[in-house]
């Protein structure tokens, strides 16, 4: 006789594939990358009955420049040099999930703290600093993008609890300066801060490049 099974509820169902896409969205080179956090962020729809709405957060990302045919790993190709830079992937992605309440963040900054950061942090980030520099000023983030590794590339993104303001995120990069022939271990013994970014605008737009983010930005302007 065959033992019955009872299936998963649409409540346990949610939480289960909320909780795949944080995991996904913290380590999204282990998972596959940009499709894996698709096919999570898909299904989550499906269950919410809300389908379409991918494909009109999709049209918002083309609409600013945050899309093209290789979804936003194209975009971030023309702006961060070497291989694909997943954890710069994953940080858009991941506003998206911020507004529809299914980030869950490690920490979540109150308005006070908020409000400090996104008022000083576009001049902090006119100096060179590196990964521990923006620890040591602006405390733990909230998310980690890219895991603990220092000879990868990484972002670190800071939210408030008002799933309407921005995700602050620090994009940091770690490699070799010329991307046609590179060279590991990284020279860097942590990463390098490259951009912060925050902002609903022009994509281009809500970069603030760091002095080394401009002198590293040609090498990545030049591909595909």
């Amino acid at each position: 006789m065959t033992e019955s099974r009872a299936s998963a509820s649409p409540v346990e169902i949610h939480a289960y594939l909320v909780e795949q896409l944080n995991r996904v969205l913290r380590r999204p080179g282990m998972f596959g990358g940009e499709t894996a956090l698709w096919m999570v962020v898909d299904h989550l729809l499906f269950v919410e009955g809300q389908p379409k709405a991918w494909y009109e957060e999709r049209e918002r990302l083309a609409e600013r420049g945050c899309w093209d045919a290789l979804g936003v790993r194209g975009v971030f190709r023309q702006l961060i040099p070497g291989r694909d830079y997943d954890s710069g992937t994953a940080s858009v992605l991941a506003e998206f999930a911020h507004r529809r309440g299914w980030l869950k963040p490690d920490r979540v900054l109150d308005g006070q703290e908020y409000e400090a950061l996104v008022g000083r942090v576009r001049q902090w980030a006119g100096q060179d600093r590196v990964w521990s520099d923006v620890v040591s000023e602006f405390g733990e983030p909230s998310v980690l993008f890219g895991g603990n590794n220092p000879l990868y590339g990484k972002t670190l993104g800071y939210v408030t609890g008002d799933t309407g303001r921005p995700i602050v995120h620090f994009h940091l990069w770690n490699g070799s300066r010329n991307a046609d022939e590179p060279s590991w271990p990284p020279a860097h013994e942590e990463p390098l801060l490259f951009a912060v970014r925050f902002g609903d605008g022009p994509f281009r737009e809500t970069f603030t490049f760091t002095p080394e983010g401009r002198r590293l930005r040609p090498a990545a302007e030049g591909q595909c």
